[in-house]
């Protein structure tokens, strides 16, 4: 079955970077020239992704206004004959069909995806996380479909991390099939030090069937209330296997400041007129450190 749909929840409050996400969601941070939102919505369509299904809480609405047409700004910029910026708002707001929900409870990410059940409806379809952003060749969810195609099985993106970092992130444990590709026996949500050799950490980016969303439904709550989405995995992952593919690619936490900060080097570097100009401006600082 086609895979058409993807739900990217956007209802998190931020945290993490507060003050600056008080007033502005954190999805809408710019990295270069374009919110982080953007990046992930645009890997979607690359990925031949047909509808975006935003799930949304209370001050959101700026994610959603981006990808809208704002006939006001279009006419004003027209006036002052800036059609390259014409342009580009016009591709934004052409990029995809794009549908929001609200998450009306903060009850976490499981129940985040679980609010999204009536859209997606029967059929397979792709998570991603906001603050995940995937530089690579082919784009990571294009990656996870063509494995799809062959699998006909839930798959989620892992990599590699060091083992004393093992810590903040779900843990994969499992049977390699092939290079890349590992059978889940076993999934831990941020695991205590010592407790798993595994070094196979889930990342933003999942493909998953239908029947997650039952299962989802009967996850009873864990630490703060929330559903936890890890829990319904290894339900999914029981009733009809489950795959973890380590993609090629690098991932960029831009959810965490740091990471935040590495994604700006990394996509400005890249930046197909800033670039140059800001690789040499690396080097000047890199010697005067």
């Amino acid at each position: 079955m086609k895979v058409r749909k993807a739900v990217i929840p956007v209802a998190g409050l931020g945290t993490r970077f507060l003050p600056a996400s008080k007033a502005i969601p954190k999805e809408m941070l710019t990295v270069v020239d374009r919110p982080t939102i953007q990046y992930i919505v645009e890997e979607v369509v690359a990925s031949g992704i047909e509808q975006v299904i935003l799930v949304t809480s209370a001050g959101k609405a700026a994610i959603e206004n981006h990808f809208d047409y704002d006939f006001e700004l279009d006419t004003v910029l027209a006036r002052k004959n800036k059609q390259g910026l014409v342009d580009e708002l016009r591709h934004v707001s052409n990029l995809i069909d794009v549908v929001s929900v609200r998450q009306k409870k903060p009850l976490g990410l499981g129940h985040a995806i679980w609010s999204a059940r009536n859209v997606v409806g029967d059929e397979p379809f792709l998570v991603l996380l906001g603050d995940d952003l995937v530089q690579a060749e082919t784009p990571c969810c294009k990656q996870m479909l063509n494995l799809f195609e062959e699998l006909q099985s839930p798959i989620v993106a892992i990599q590699r991390v060091p083992l004393e970092e093992t810590f903040q992130y779900g843990i994969i444990e499992g049977q390699a099939v092939r290079d890349r590709l590992t059978k889940v026996d076993h999934m831990i949500e941020k695991p205590a030090p010592g407790t798993t050799d595994s070094n196979m950490a889930i990342i933003g980016r999942y493909l998953l069937t239908p029947e997650i969303f039952d299962l989802l439904e009967k996850t009873t709550p864990g630490h703060g209330g929330e559903i936890q989405l890890t829990d319904a995995l290894m339900a999914l992952s029981n009733k009809r296997g489950m795959y973890a593919y380590e993609f090629e690619g690098t991932r960029y936490d831009a959810g965490d400041k740091l990471g935040y900060l590495k994604a700006i080097v990394a996509f400005a570097a890249r930046h197909k007129t800033l670039g140059p100009a800001f690789c040499r401006y690396l080097k000047e600082v890199a010697a005067g450190l």
